[in-house]
């Protein structure tokens, strides 16, 4: 099909900030560019939208091309259209927050993505395109829905202790919480339920598994 328009038409990607939590710290996938532009530097998974696909449709494509990832959880950010953020043209990118538990991550890269990996957020290398400012913006959102959204619940196992939950929530948001009051506003969002199941090792006294009732 042809398309003939009076004004030019900007070119849309979609891209992903696939956040996880892995040793303790919040981290994010990038991939290496192979092509032009920015070949060699770090990016966020991501690229152009076919003329009959979703957006999220896309966006979950280019995650599994290029990281081998297939996220069950995608949020849409928002735009990013300043005019001048991609060399190669008017583009605007439509990007998504994915959530991963570490323990669900083999990354393979693929597409025209030399090598795909873990960074810790606050440990990011020099960033292609835009896509470091992108990055503080994904953070802001998973720091803002963290009580509200189940966003910790998302990255972590599928069963857990009530410690690694609170080591979790303390990765997403950057900081330490009080544990009694941690738990108080844990029974009050009823975000976990117990498993009834025990997990033994090492010296200490067996630790409650719980499970996220998202």
């Amino acid at each position: 099909m042809a398309y003939t328009y009076e004004h030019p038409h900007p070119a849309v990607t979609a891209d992903v900030v696939v956040f996880t939590v892995e040793a303790g710290r919040l981290a994010a996938v990038l991939i290496r560019r192979a092509e032009w532009p920015h070949a060699g530097k770090w990016a966020l998974p991501g690229g152009f939208v076919d003329i009959d696909e979703s957006l999220k449709r896309a966006a979950w494509r280019e995650l599994r091309e290029e990281t081998g990832l297939n996220a069950a959880y995608l949020e849409q950010l928002g735009a990013f259209g300043r005019p001048d953020r991609d060399p190669r043209e008017r583009v605007i990118t439509v990007v998504y927050i994915a959530l991963v538990p570490a323990d669900r991550l083999d990354l393979q890269a693929g597409s025209d993505a030399k090598e795909a990996r873990l960074f810790p957020v606050d440990e990011l290398p020099e960033l292609a395109f835009d896509h470091a400012r992108i990055i503080r913006h994904a953070i802001e959102r998973v720091r803002d829905r963290l009580d509200t959204a189940g966003v910790a619940m998302r990255l972590m196992p599928e069963s857990f202790t009530l410690p690694e939950l609170q080591r979790g929530c303390e990765a997403v948001a950057g900081k330490r919480f009080d544990k009694r009051n941690f738990r108080k506003k844990l029974d009050a969002l009823g975000l976990v339920e117990a498993t009834g199941e025990l997990r033994h090792g090492g010296a200490h006294r067996p630790a409650k598994l719980y499970r996220a009732t998202l």
